[in-house]
């Protein structure tokens, strides 16, 4: 037996051995001593540590030997010194115990020095397993069991195999080892060793151990290596399991190895040809392609030229007359579209398309159907403080300035007649294709009153009455569609300075006026009913006599009046 001295010493030769042992000490209790077995009872040894007394231990303590007890009287053995005598006048002694002190001495030394420990999982606890460590109970943290989670520990009950000792607190009687340190230790040299062997740019078949929503993990051959999802195909890729599922087989390229990290960048893209190589001569500037949808963003839609190459629809290309309206309401996903080659950068390996190119250009169209001069007929969609929208053909809208909406009524006054919805025809003065711009008219629909000799000073022009004021009155005359307006100051009136009120007149009546001034550039007529009345006052007495005739005024006028009724 391992702890035996001796084979047979004798009582002197253990005294002396126990002086030996003890350096000439007095016992103390809580030491580990040595002990000569005096006999074996049936459960017990008596073993006799150099007291007045001996002490009894359980046979169990000492192991069994083909169902005997492995020790004989003779035997020296190691054990603890609890207490130098009890109430029945023994000493009380453990071999478990001494058992106990020995393997936390030695297990000390092996903390010191980092080294792994060997031992065996022998029981379950809360929170984790209660190792074997050669007479030393220690506690393993389920975490601490493996590198992954392990469903069933069974397989690792009772087996030796190292550990490695986390913490040690021996006042307390604790120890806290860990099996997935010893793991990760051998699986380290291991990869360090593996990622020797590998190269940079080097081909490899691996095996698809994981799926994660930015790449997999692809299994080398004992070390894995992450594909990343944008390296999986030239074509975009939304999620890896569009491509690869766990269990593939799959030819990868090494992309790089971070020495540090030891970290392994896979590519499977890497082993097809680039189609952006020569992507300038594949798509030129101003050519018109048909493509997919493959992508809508807040900026634009990506379209699909061929696998690999996508461009770029920016918004503001997407639509010749949808302006600020997000790009998921012009296209959708998967979509097919004509887009045409706007500029190609191969460096950024960039593509920019446009939509509406590949569309008429609605302007153009117009001009093309619409000459400069033309009438169109159009819903006023809105009114603002410049001019009425008209809806046109094609979603596009022509604008009718203030200044072009009447030629005789103030722009603000004219806008006002007009309502929202409401259907109106217009001339088109101007079509601007580059800025995107209609120029329409209405008053243009009819002719300048002021132009031409339409309206002459002294001609005589029927008026009604639209307004009175103190100072004199407003009228309208002409063409009752784009009638003129115009207004006779009190003054003017009447020849009679008794008949020069404003009030004698109301709403609604007609009288005849002369046109005194045309101004043409500040599109204004003076009218006069003092004017008139002289005019043909005038005219009477140059045709009926004059006063050295000796016809009275009241005479001339009578006649001139009369034939003037007669000719009406």
């Amino acid at each position: 037996m391992a702890d035996d001295l001796s084979l047979n010493p004798s009582r002197d030769d253990f005294a002396a051995l126990l002086d030996e042992s003890l350096g000439g000490r007095d016992f103390m209790e809580g030491q580990v001593v040595h002990g000569l077995v005096v006999a074996v009872e049936k459960d017990f040894a008596i073993i006799d540590v150099g007291l007045k007394t001996e002490g009894r231990v359980p046979l169990k303590e000492f192991g069994m030997d083909e169902g005997r007890p492995a020790l004989k009287a003779g035997d020296t053995v190691e054990v603890f010194l609890e207490r130098v005598e009890n109430a029945m006048g023994e000493a009380v002694i453990s071999r478990e115990k001494a058992r106990r002190e020995e393997a936390w001495t030695r297990l000390e030394g092996v903390y010191e020095k980092n080294e792994p420990v060997m031992g065996s999982i022998v029981g379950r606890v809360k929170g984790g397993f209660t190792v074997d460590l050669g007479g030393a109970s220690a506690f393993l943290p389920g975490s601490q069991v493996d590198i992954r989670p392990v469903r069933d520990v069974g397989p690792l009950m009772g087996r030796e195999q190292p550990f490695a000792i986390l913490k040690m607190d021996r006042p307390r009687g604790n120890i806290v080892v860990s099996r997935r340190a010893i793991l990760e230790e051998a699986r380290a040299e291991q990869r360090t060793e593996l990622v020797s062997q590998l190269q940079e740019g080097e081909v490899r078949e691996g095996v698809v151990k994981n799926i994660t929503d930015y790449g997999a993990f692809v299994d080398l051959g004992g070390i894995d290596g992450l594909l990343h999802v944008t390296d999986m195909s030239w074509k975009r890729v939304n999620h890896p399991s569009q491509v690869l599922a766990v269990g593939d087989t799959v030819k990868v390229q090494i992309v790089k190895i971070n020495p540090d990290t030891q970290r392994i960048s896979l590519g499977m893209k890497q082993l097809q040809s680039d189609p952006w190589d020569g992507v300038e001569a594949k798509y030129p500037v101003g050519a018109k392609f048909t493509g997919r949808i493959t992508n809508i963003t807040d900026y634009g839609a990506f379209v699909e030229l061929e696998a690999g190459v996508e461009g770029l629809v920016h918004v503001s290309e997407m639509s010749w007359t949808k302006k600020n309206v997000h790009p998921g309401k012009i296209v959708s996903t998967s979509q097919e579209v004509d887009v045409v080659v706007l500029d190609v950068d191969p460096s950024k390996r960039r593509v920019s398309l446009g939509l509406k190119q590949a569309l008429a250009n609605p302007w153009e169209a117009f001009i093309a159907a619409h000459p400069i001069g033309t009438v169109v007929e159009g819903e006023v969609k809105n009114a603002t403080e410049f001019g009425l929208f008209i809806g046109l053909e094609n979603d596009i809208d022509g604008m009718v300035h203030l200044s072009d909406l009447d030629w005789a009524t103030p722009g603000e006054e004219a806008i006002a007649k007009y309502q929202k919805g409401e259907t109106v025809k217009a001339r088109v003065l101007d079509v601007d294709v580059e800025k995107e711009r209609i120029s329409l008219g209405i008053k243009q629909l009819s002719g300048d009153p002021l132009q031409g000799d339409t309206f002459r000073k002294g001609q005589t022009v029927t008026c009604t009455v639209t307004e009175i004021t103190s100072g004199g009155i407003e009228v309208k005359f002409g063409d009752e569609e784009a009638p003129m307006t115009a207004f006779i100051r009190k003054s003017d009136l009447s020849r009679d300075r008794a008949d020069q009120r404003p009030e004698r007149f109301a709403v609604g009546d007609r009288l005849d006026a002369q046109v005194t001034n045309v101004d043409k550039a500040a599109r204004r007529i003076s009218l006069s009913v003092k004017a008139l009345e002289m005019a043909e006052e005038k005219e009477a007495i140059e045709q009926f006599g004059s006063s050295d005739s000796g016809a009275s005024l009241g005479d001339i006028l009578g006649a001139a009046l009369r034939e003037k009724a007669q000719k009406e």
